[in-house]
C-alpha cells in the first residue's frame, strides 16, 4: 500500500486525529490487554514471533489474517 499524499495541513491534522485515537481508552486498554497476553505467551514458552492476539477470537492469529478480518476486509469489521 503507498504512501498518502497529503498537504502539510493535512499531515498534521491526520496525525492529531490519530494519536487521539491511539490514545483513546478501548485502545489503551487493547494495547494492555496485548502486552500481558504476549509476556505470558513468552513466559510459557509458545511461540509468537509474526503474531498478534485478536481480541475479538481471544487468540494469536496470522498478522495478515488478524489486520484483514480474516480475509473479510475492515470494512464490514465492527
Amino acid at each position: 500500500m503507498s504512501k498518502q499524499r497529503l498537504s502539510v495541513a493535512a499531515s498534521k491534522a491526520k496525525a492529531s486525529r490519530d494519536l487521539r485515537a491511539a490514545n483513546s481508552p478501548d485502545r489503551e486498554a487493547k494495547r494492555a490487554e496485548n502486552q500481558r497476553m504476549r509476556r505470558a505467551a513468552k513466559k510459557a514458552g509458545k511461540d509468537i514471533s509474526g503474531k498478534d492476539y485478536d481480541h475479538k477470537d481471544r487468540k494469536f492469529k496470522n498478522t495478515g489474517d488478524n489486520r484483514g478480518n480474516d480475509g473479510k476486509g475492515t470494512k464490514i469489521e465492527g
